[in-house]
């Protein structure tokens, strides 16, 4: 029988702030999660790479490599590139928020913040990709493969790196192909959010979503002022 505590998700928390790591801590293990710990950001990436997490909290002022830019190395590194990352940071503009979800962040949450919200954001990430891959076989459209069971995106047989929250994203518009899916809609069913984020997060990570799929991007279609959908036989 395995133990309770050999199945727990385990958590890299990396701030610089020793109360603010504290606080995410205590947090964090009160709700079942392992967690560990770095300062800066190259013990981020250290981390990272040995221990290999299953989400990363990650704050944007660090001292050594700052977090936008150790956001933008895991997501390069095949090893760490589908880590689920939420961004904590004390940066409110706009600007940061979308620089962030562009380098590659699966979500974002701003100091000061409430715990229990932190948790629940961390908690409903980790639920895209097992969600993903509970609802649907494997679907293929001329040289893509989208096989949500393995959690495998293909074209042309080159597999294709994609995050937790762009995987369900594709493969939620890929089961309702055809069908136009809103901004408001995709909030809800992708990052499970009512109005808590706005749909430029949505338009975020399509972009990023288009630019890993490349040429398979095609089957993804932009209905002006409507949202989204996917085309293909």
């Amino acid at each position: 029988m395995v133990s309770k505590s050999s199945v727990r998700s385990k958590i890299l928390v990396v701030d610089d702030e020793p109360e603010a790591v504290e606080l995410l801590e205590f947090n964090l293990k009160q709700a079942g999660f392992e967690v560990i710990a770095a300062a800066d950001g190259a013990q981020a990436l250290k981390q990272a790479r040995s221990a290999v997490p299953s989400l990363i909290v990650l704050d944007l002022m660090l001292p050594e490599i700052d977090g936008l830019e150790v956001c933008k190395m895991l997501r390069r590194d095949s090893a760490t590139a589908g880590i689920p990352i939420i961004m904590l940071t004390a940066k409110a503009a706009e600007m940061d928020r979308i620089v962030g979800l562009e380098l590659g962040a699966d979500d974002y949450i701003t100091k000061p913040f409430s715990p229990r919200e932190l948790v629940l954001r961390v908690k409903k990430v980790l639920q895209r990709g097992r969600a993903a891959q509970a609802e649907a076989e494997a679907l293929k459209f001329g040289d893509l493969l989208i096989d949500a069971p393995r959690h495998l995106v293909k074209w042309r047989g080159k597999p294709i790196e994609l995050t937790a929250t762009e995987f369900k994203l594709l493969v939620i518009l890929a089961q309702r192909r055809g069908r136009v899916q809103s901004r408001d809609q995709l909030l809800r069913d992708v990052w499970d959010y009512n109005s808590l984020i706005d749909t430029r997060t949505v338009d975020t990570h399509m972009r990023r979503l288009r630019d890993k799929l490349g040429p398979a991007s095609k089957h993804l279609d932009t209905v002006r002022g409507v949202g989204y959908r996917f085309v293909g036989a």
